[in-house]
Formats: structure tokens, sequence, C-alpha cells
């Protein structure tokens, strides 16, 4: 506003629209660092990747672990707290299991998360952690926002829990294309020793575990390991 006061619009307004694009980007990227650091990448030499499930748990935890243990497989699974109340004994089997837990926010906001003001953020983490941490025991250590978003006021809402943020750097949009070949040759794209891969699970399409099955097949052909960094064997 100052610029726009001070020089005119021909200014003003370049300057307005560069500054809010870069808040908008910072916002909706989930690799950005712009309001927090955020992982997108774990550092290995050897072929292991980090495989994450996000929206959990649901009617498929049981298979989805069942898969997993067939390929001596582990994983993180981003869970959301509202829905970790609902199936309290599937949080506790993935732990048992030895899988890791992440925080996903307590309500999975899908469509208003990335304007949500700091009271709500809170709120959203808040009510996730102390979910997860009762039912399995564990304070999660790895965050994700709704579908990786972070506005301004996410760093403060998980730094008084020691919570860091979880990105990716391998998708092949699951949680919208029921077709698992389509899903799995776009994450093979993007593989590489050290690579996040996200995967969703309970997704309305019905077929999340048949992708999981199949990229599974394909990291073993590849000589993959699926590895959590911070809960290894």
């Amino acid at each position: 506003m100052v610029a726009w006061l001070a020089s005119g619009w021909q200014v003003g307004l370049p300057l307005m629209l560069l500054t809010h694009g870069a808040m908008v980007w910072g916002t909706l990227w989930p690799r950005s660092r712009l309001f927090s650091p955020v992982a997108t990448r774990f550092t290995t030499t050897a072929r292991e990747v980090w495989l994450t499930i996000d929206d959990g748990p649901s009617a498929d935890t049981a298979a989805v672990l069942d898969v997993l243990d067939a390929h001596g497989a582990k994983a993180t699974f981003f869970l959301v707290g509202a829905r970790a109340r609902a199936r309290p004994d599937a949080v506790r089997e993935i732990a048992r299991r030895g899988h890791g837990i992440g925080n996903h926010t307590d309500g999975h906001a899908s469509a208003w998360f990335w304007a949500q003001g700091p009271r709500r953020v809170r709120r959203e983490v808040d009510a996730a952690q102390a979910t997860l941490r009762e039912l399995t025991g564990v304070a999660p250590r790895w965050f994700r926002g709704v579908v990786g978003m972070c506005n301004p006021f996410v760093a403060a809402a998980i730094a008084p829990h020691g919570l860091a943020r979880a990105a990716w750097s391998a998708r092949g949009f699951d949680a919208v294309s029921a077709s698992p070949e389509t899903v799995v040759a776009r994450i093979e794209r993007d593989l590489a020793p050290g690579a996040i891969v996200l995967l969703h699970e309970g997704a309305a399409h019905g077929g999340n575990l048949e992708t999981l099955r199949l990229l599974l097949q394909r990291l073993d052909a590849l000589g993959y390991r699926c590895v959590v960094p911070d809960v290894r064997a």
C-alpha cells in the first residue's frame, strides 16, 4: 500500500501481486519452505524409500498392514485424529507392527485448512497429537498438513510438540486415480534412493489397496526397500 501511494499503481499493483503470490505459493505448495522447513527426501546411500500413507485409519487399514507385512515393508501412517478416535484398535495395530505414525491434523479440513487462523490450526495439531500419543504411548514426531499445505500459522503450532513437517518427492495421485498402473508409473518416474513416496488409504474409488500391492511388487523388482527413517530395525 505504501508503494502504491508513493509510486502509483504502476509500481504498487505488481508489488502487491508479487507479495500475495508468494504467500499463496508458500501455503499451497507442499514442498515450499517459505513458512517452515520441510523434509522432501531423507539421506541414504542405499536403494531405500520412505513410504508414507495418508488419511487413515480406514476400513482398509488392516489389509494395508497385511500387504506391507507380505513384502517386509515399513511405512509411516499420517493419521487423522478424529478417524483415529473412531478406530483406536487400528492405530494400536499400526504401532504394534512397527510402523511410524504421523500427525495429519484432527479433522482433515481439505477445503479450508490452508485458510485456518492460528487458534484453529493449533487446535487441529494439538488434538491429533494428544489422540495419537494416548493411543500408542508415543508422541508422533512428523506432521503433514492436509494435502501437504502449510499456512503461516503451522510452524508455531507444531513447534511445541517438536514436530517436523514431511512432504514428498514421489506421488501418483492415488487419492483421485483408481488406476494402479497409472499411479505406479507416475511414482516410478521420481524414484531414487531417499525418495519420500506419498500414498493414501480409504479413497472412495476403492483402488488404494491394489495400488499399494502393485507398487510394492515394482519396488521389490527394482531392488528398493521401504524403511521408516526414524523407526529403523
